[in-house]
């Protein structure tokens, strides 16, 4: 087919390889417009952007796309037969929308309707889901609530985090959307409007999404948390008036402690070289690696040496 593709991520552009390995045609990508990245803010092109420029493919970056008439001109000289939209970071206008012959296709990393929204990998995770995957659907007006075209299942190991769950997610994603088009394009694929049972929401991370509760989340919340939000906005709390960022945590079984009763929550407890944290419902995270704001990344036993033994400040 000859398609458009948008996108502006690394998750991105294993997609966008796999349709030029697969022979479509893509005479134009989009992208977002290139950000200030580091400590430099230097501008930096988006992956696809790059990915697209060392195939040779044209790329456009508008600031603005519902009410730009000379990009709406160029898209209809193109007459893509389909829009692939992977991660673009836009809402694409009705008149986009209703362009191409096989409609604006896009892939979303979740079960859909579940975690319709901006981070579904993250949520996932910081849910405690077992199970995520990949959706491709055809966009409409509403946020993620396009008819579903296909869709695959796919197992979150315990320990994953959500950097290596876009890793695998992407890799697979790709694939499907090759198996889509095709679908489309012989008819074999009948969109299927969602159901509204299930429907869940995966709001944009904040900051504030890492702070660590420790009086109302358990050790396995935290620990999932964590997990999710990796690598950003990650998990931190306040350490006598500092920040305090945990880089590497585990689930900790109470037996293994011997710490006192009658603990708070966010108390941390010293044993041998290393450290806890009481959490909700009696139950302990343990830190392995910290941070204190000032300070470089150390390991917990690092942290501690020097400090009294026992129980010790309390977090939050």
């Amino acid at each position: 087919m000859k398609l458009v593709f948008c996108g502006t991520p690394s998750f991105a552009v294993p997609t966008l390889e796999a349709l030029l390995a697969a022979g479509h045609e893509i005479p134009l990508v989009l992208s977002q417009p290139d950000r200030p990245v580091g400590r430099s803010q230097q501008l930096t092109a988006s992956p696809v952007k790059q990915t697209a420029l060392a195939a040779g493919i044209q790329v456009v970056q508008p600031e603005k796309i519902r009410n730009n008439g000379e990009f709406q001109a160029q898209l209809e000289t193109i007459a893509p037969e389909a829009i692939i939209v992977v991660a673009y970071g836009r809402i694409l206008p009705p008149w986009m929308l209703g362009l191409p012959k096989h409609g604006c296709i896009n892939l979303h990393a979740s079960l859909l309707p579940k975690y319709r929204g901006a981070a579904p990998i993250q949520w996932a995770i910081a849910m405690g889901d077992l199970i995520t995957g990949n959706t491709t659907m055809l966009l409409e007006e509403g946020l993620d609530t396009g008819p579903i075209l296909l869709q695959q299942a796919i197992e979150i190991p315990p320990q994953q985090t959500a950097a290596e769950l876009f890793e695998v997610l992407a890799h697979k994603g790709a694939p499907l959307v090759i198996e889509t088009l095709a679908g489309l394009a012989s008819a074999t694929i009948q969109p299927k409007p969602q159901s509204e049972v299930g429907v869940s929401f995966a709001p944009i991370l904040n900051r504030e999404d890492g702070r660590m509760d420790f009086a109302v989340r358990t050790a396995h919340e935290l620990y999932n948390r964590w997990r999710g939000f990796q690598p950003w906005p990650g998990a931190f709390s306040v350490l006598d008036g500092k920040k305090f960022i945990v880089h590497r945590m585990a689930v900790a079984e109470k037996a293994a402690i011997a710490a006192p009763s009658g603990v708070q929550p966010g108390q941390i407890h010293k044993r041998e070289h290393r450290m806890f944290a009481a959490c909700s419902g009696a139950t302990w995270i343990e830190l392995i690696e910290v941070q204190l704001e000032g300070k470089k990344r150390m390991s917990a036993a690092d942290f501690l040496r020097g400090l009294p033994h026992g129980l010790m400040a309390r977090l939050g």
